[in-house]
């Protein structure tokens, strides 16, 4: 995986963790598309950065009921991330619309 890869998943992670900090990560898994371990990385990953914590509720209907909040790093992390993303789109969508209107106009030829 390349850098961009890791920080959009990343991105992925913290966006729904800020959402529902209950998912499990057999949930950010199905939920992302990818598979078990590759969740545990990124989570352990974003553990270690300390963007996000874990937190214990005995309480809980499981016998572990656990829940990832993001901390303060991990909020200022997501808004970089997204503005950083954001901008990305947003170039690939300018560059989507150029090449549509050039298949337009090519198109009105035939």
């Amino acid at each position: 995986m390349t850098a961009g890869v890791y920080e959009e998943s990343h991105l992925k992670v913290l966006r729904l963790l800020e959402s529902d900090p209950g998912l499990s990560q057999r949930d950010l898994s199905q939920a992302l598309g990818i598979s078990l371990g590759k969740t545990n990385y990124c989570v352990r990953a974003l553990l270690d950065k300390g963007l996000i914590k874990m937190q214990n509720f005995r309480n809980s209907d499981r016998k572990l009921g656990y829940a990832y909040l993001l901390t303060p790093a991990g909020i200022a992390a997501k808004a970089d991330l997204t503005r950083s993303f954001l901008k990305i789109k947003m170039q690939e969508y300018e560059a989507l619309k150029q090449e549509i209107e050039q298949l337009k106009s090519e198109a009105e030829h035939y």
